[in-house]
């Protein structure tokens, strides 16, 4: 008999606020949780999860003011975006998981290590940073965009997100990209810029305990290998990897990063027990 497939639900995370959220079928096999960049939907984890989905139920989800998830027009803060992620687990009766975030989910990962540390069984920082300065960068992206639009952000964000071999590559994957970041909601994708623009977990990255991956791309334009190694130093017994990959290492070295992945998958198991 096939395995049930999993569904997309919209979860309430706060009083008028719902995130899509894709829910795997019950099984006994670990959870392993994934967020996503600032400008994607949970369609960048599409090659990881076809790469775990029969080692891990995944549960993956659209950032606040992302793909199919709501766009409340007020304001954003790192510490909501980790509550949201809280939110879904309790939804879904879920004590932990592995958590997995991407730069704005890495940040956000970082979160809920220092502050809801119980809540994960292990932690993966890909292509992140514990802040992004300078916040006039993001308050001067989150002002254009507010007046803009989308548009013009799609090329220059595909330039820093994959390498120009990828590129030229995989156009199809690319042409998928390029329409999910087109879609961001201007509002959802300025609230994370003004979250970017502010956030510091730098100070709380000795507050995490769980056993700590971090993920870099050798050619990451956004956060360079030198970002990861700052979070290595702040976390004990944090290890890292680089992948040959440009910012969205989960699509450009899925097979590298799935990889990783089970590592940290297989420290949180012998954690446990």
């Amino acid at each position: 008999m096939a395995a049930a497939a999993s569904r997309i639900e919209r979860i309430e995370v706060e009083p008028g606020v719902r995130l899509a959220v894709e829910v795997p079928a019950a099984s006994s096999k670990p959870v392993v949780m994934l967020s996503s960049s600032i400008g994607a939907s949970m369609g960048m984890w599409d090659e990881i999860s076809d790469r775990l989905s029969d080692q891990a139920r995944i549960v993956r989800y659209d950032t606040r003011g992302h793909g199919k998830s709501d766009a409340p027009a007020v304001p954003y803060t790192i510490e909501r975006l980790g509550l949201d992620a809280v939110a879904i687990l309790d939804a879904l009766d879920i004590g932990q998981v592995v958590f997995c975030g991407l730069s704005l989910g890495g940040l956000t990962g970082m979160w809920l290590g220092a502050n809801r540390g119980e809540r994960l069984a292990g932690l993966v920082l890909a292509n992140t940073a514990a802040n992004f300065p300078p916040a006039s960068m993001w308050q001067d992206r989150a002002a254009a965009v507010r007046i803009n639009g989308m548009s013009a952000l799609v090329s220059p964000t595909l330039d820093r997100w994959f390498t120009k071999a990828f590129r030229e590559r995989e156009p199809e994957r690319i042409k998928q990209m390029a329409e999910m970041i087109g879609a961001t909601s201007s509002e959802g994708y300025a609230g994370c810029c003004d979250v970017l623009a502010v956030a510091d977990l730098k100070p709380s990255l000795s507050d995490i305990s769980c056993p700590v991956r971090v993920i870099c791309g050798a050619h990451d334009p956004s956060t360079p290998p030198t970002r990861g190694e700052e979070i290595v130093a702040g976390i004990k017994g944090a290890q890292m990897a680089t992948l040959d990959a440009a910012h969205i290492a989960a699509v450009e070295a899925p097979d590298a990063f799935a990889g990783e992945l089970r590592k940290i998958m297989s420290r949180a198991v012998s954690a446990a027990t």
